[in-house]
């Protein structure tokens, strides 16, 4: 194996950690801000690109950093080693609600490829770079599924989703139609388009936007029930405006209700 083989436990149930096992000189990578806390022993260093095999060299190094800015990421990763003498863990946890799913990628025949934003960490020697779509529908019209994450080499790699998930595996030429942002990831063999919702109605009045993905089998998808775009819209929708009161979201009256309750001066 290239990458370093590790051990795990995922732990809570809404708001998920995970706790890695490392053997002395084992390593882990993970995303700036994932960090929780970590045994004394461990040595934590900032380094360009994911420090994988495929970031040899100075250019390797900058180009597979400079990958990660088309994702929205940071330049950086950050490498956590094991340099004591016994076992020692580190755990990293989940950025909003939701659960974090482990994903071994000798199951997947080495990829992974998941969304921008749900690579949490991986173990050392685990290639973290972009899927970026070759067809222009996916491109013009795919939102938050047109850039990817893909994950590489032969070692355990952790994803976070929002909300409930849902594991689906594909037959051959099976297709499951789906929101571009409630997908988490899914394994190399499965092919990702873009298709129109169709009619006149849906497109005016649905409410669902104007596309969803078709993914189409053989292979594992790894689906979410709350993408965190969509918790983030609908917070901001109820969220005070011009630094007034909020609006609240069970009221039948709304904006006329403030009205009655005597807060509004004239």
């Amino acid at each position: 194996m290239t990458a370093h083989e590790i051990d795990y436990d995922i732990i809570g149930e809404e708001m998920q950690y995970v706790e890695i096992e490392l053997d002395p000189q084992e390593g882990v990578i993970a995303e700036a801000g994932s960090f929780m806390m970590m045994d004394d022993g461990i040595q934590m260093d900032t380094i360009f690109g994911d420090g994988s095999q495929k970031d040899k060299g100075v250019m390797g190094k900058i180009f597979g950093a400079g990958k990660r800015l088309l994702t929205g990421e940071s330049l950086f990763m950050t490498a956590f080693y094991n340099q004591a003498i016994g076992k020692k863990k580190v755990s990293f946890a989940s950025p909003y609600p939701g659960k974090i799913i482990a994903v071994d990628l000798t199951q997947y025949g080495g990829k992974f490829v998941c969304q921008k934003d749900a690579f949490l960490c991986a173990a050392k020697g685990v290639s973290v770079g972009i899927e970026f779509s070759r067809k222009l529908g996916r491109g013009l019209f795919g939102g938050e599924g047109f850039i990817m994450q893909k994950l590489e080499g032969d070692g355990m790699a952790f994803v976070h989703a929002g909300g409930t998930t849902a594991r689906k595996e594909l037959q051959p030429g099976e297709k499951l139609k789906i929101d571009t942002g409630c997908i988490i990831g899914f394994s190399k063999g499965i092919n990702y388009d873009i298709e129109f919702v169709g009619g006149i109605k849906n497109t005016i009045f649905g409410g669902e936007g104007l596309f969803f993905a078709t993914l189409t089998g053989p292979g594992v998808v790894y689906v979410q029930s709350l993408p965190f775009s969509r918790l983030a819209n609908r917070v901001l929708a109820l969220a005070p405006r011009g630094g007034g009161k909020s609006r609240g979201e069970g009221s039948i009256l709304g904006g006329l209700g403030d009205l009655l309750d005597g807060d509004n001066n004239f």
